[in-house]
């Protein structure tokens, strides 16, 4: 990011970049400490990374208020997180599409996972059904961004979409 921008001086630019730290503290943490798999490679202008954990329960909107849903079939749920690679903070607001396909080869499933709020972390994420434990590959497509950007110098930014891939995913599912 270039300091000599009129919106973001090297104090704006400090700051982001410590607030992508205290993120980055947080994903380690779910990655390495919570979830059964994880892990984060570049993609361009972003930073993915993703965790695998047991199927869990989750508020979601039913008859216009909040209603808490266990899972029912599912027995995964797959997080992913997209950081901006300039600073490590997390990029809400965008269409994030993953596949999984099993260790035999086979596409499980393609679905969209939606932002979710997490005490500790935002993410985007959902609960699949999968068939079996084993080492999976998930594939995550990125959407460009449709909100607006601040700065004629650093704004122009994540306009393409974006693919990135993970193999040996190791799936321990819950129960079924």
């Amino acid at each position: 990011m270039d300091p000599t921008s009129s919106e973001a001086d090297a104090k704006q630019l400090e700051l982001a970049r410590r607030q992508g730290e205290a993120y980055r503290e947080a994903l380690d943490h779910m990655a390495e400490s919570v979830a059964h798999d994880g892990g984060m490679h570049p993609a361009d202008e972003y930073l993915v990374a993703y965790a695998i954990e047991e199927a869990e329960g989750m508020y979601m909107w039913q008859d216009g208020k909040l209603a808490w849903h266990e899972p029912e079939n599912e027995n995964l749920h797959v997080e992913i997180a997209v950081c901006d690679a300039s600073d490590g903070r997390f990029i809400p607001g965008l269409n994030v599409t993953a596949t999984l396909i099993d260790p035999d080869g086979n596409e499980v499933g393609t679905h969209e996972h939606p932002l979710l709020w997490h005490p500790m972390i935002y993410h985007y994420g959902r609960n699949w059904e999968v068939p079996s434990d084993g080492e999976y590959t998930l594939k995550v497509h990125i959407e460009p961004p449709t909100f607006h950007r601040h700065d004629e110098i650093n704004g122009c930014r994540f306009a393409k979409p974006v693919d990135t891939e993970f193999t040996g995913v190791k799936v321990e599912r819950g129960q079924d």
